[in-house]
């Protein structure tokens, strides 16, 4: 019987704490959390290999080869994010395409986030995006990534101007780009925390002490259910 091994990057530790809950084998990562499962179902079996990375893209990079280069066939991600268009505080966003709004070339006479000679928006895999939005019963939007928090109206006018953004984070873009340079199929799931304006900090505080957002729970369900999925294991 085929074996699907599987990743998941998660970047606040927060957000990871019920990873630890799930009854897996403890498998650091660089000296932070990891932990190692193993499904089984009618169409087949899944390693699921899940890593805290901590925040931002450079983090989220690294968890993503270190998961690549241990034989992992696709990625998965969710996390809070800001709400930038579209989405209402609390709502689920299935992320579609993926940029970094913080990448700048300007000087040198490139629009903002294009980086040269290479693709520099990055598309989710076509086959998880339909599973999960249909599992989970949410819309999908374009995910803007960036080392910053964003908390500035003018920022994220900017960001639904210039991007059509749903919502923005610090990792997605960095985790799809590493996916598309191995050809490794990606799939990130956000729940928006705030409004992505001045009073951005303390809703997002908020919601990531709140444990009714699980967002980990729904990534396991959705891991589990892929066992008796002929799409996967084809």
């Amino acid at each position: 019987m085929k074996i699907l091994k599987i990743g998941i990057v998660i970047a606040d530790d927060m957000e990871y704490a019920p990873f630890s809950n799930f009854g897996g084998e403890i498998a650091p990562y660089f000296g932070r959390a990891g932990h190692k499962f193993r499904f089984s179902g009618e169409k087949g079996d899944i390693e699921l290999y899940s890593v805290y990375c901590g925040i931002g893209k450079v983090n989220a990079a690294a968890a993503t080869m270190h998961l690549i280069d241990g034989g992992c066939e696709m990625i998965l991600n969710a996390g809070l994010s800001g709400g930038i268009s579209g989405v209402s505080r609390g709502e689920l966003v299935a992320g579609d395409r993926f940029l970094e709004h913080d990448f700048d070339l300007t000087p040198l006479g490139f629009e903002k986030g294009v980086k040269p000679g290479q693709d520099y928006i990055y598309e989710a895999d076509k086959t998880l995006l339909e599973y999960f939005k249909n599992l989970l019963s949410i819309k999908s939007g374009t995910l803007v990534t960036g080392d910053c928090f964003v908390s500035d109206s003018v920022l994220k006018a900017e960001l639904t101007n210039k991007y059509s953004a749903a919502a923005c984070d610090m990792e997605t873009a960095a985790i799809a780009s590493v996916c598309h340079m191995a050809k490794v199929p990606f799939f990130s799931v956000r729940r928006v925390s705030d409004d992505a304006g001045e009073s951005a900090g303390s809703a997002y505080r908020e919601m990531n002490e709140n444990e009714k957002f699980d967002l980990a729970e729904l990534l396991m369900r959705g891991v589990k259910e892929m066992c008796n999925c002929d799409k996967f294991f084809c």
